[in-house]
């Protein structure tokens, strides 16, 4: 024995029973009864019926076994090392006292203050050694003089 399903109400259809509607386009629709036909013809969603079986499974309708409620996972925080500092020493870090914190930020401060300062004064120091041994070279002359165009002006 062969069940159909109704197009209109998704309920079953059995042999002997309902009605065959056969579109322009050769397309056949089994309706479970002349109601369901009609409204279909009638161009009525069936999601918005509420005795269809559509309408019954998007609201949740006549669900015999209670599903258990699905449970949200809370979001658990883990605190870990990073590259270059293990976990007892972020800790550390961070249990320290503002003060202390404070004091240490001044002084690695003033540490690259130093260097940086060293750093230009030899970079300073370079420059006129290099000024000192540039200076014999001539006269400064422009690469289009040095391509072999005159310093005249064209007239």
């Amino acid at each position: 024995m062969k069940v159909e399903t109704c197009a209109f109400s998704q309920r079953k259809i059995y042999p002997g029973r309902g009605k065959l509607y056969v579109r322009g386009d050769s397309k056949v629709f089994r309706f479970a009864s002349s109601k369901s036909a009609s409204l279909f013809l009638q161009r009525k969603n069936p999601r918005k019926i509420a005795w269809t079986v559509v309408y019954r499974r998007m609201h949740k309708k006549g669900i015999t076994e209670e599903v258990a409620k699905k449970r949200s996972r809370r979001t658990v925080k883990h605190q870990r090392g990073v590259v270059g500092a293990s976990l007892d020493a972020i800790a550390a870090r961070r249990n320290q006292k503002p003060e202390v914190r404070a004091a240490a930020q001044a002084s690695a401060l003033a540490k690259s203050k130093e260097e940086k300062k060293k750093r230009a004064e030899e970079r300073k120091t370079q420059k006129s050694k290099g000024a000192v041994a540039h200076a014999g070279a001539g006269p400064k002359i422009s690469r289009q003089q040095a391509k072999g165009a005159s310093s005249k002006p064209r007239v």
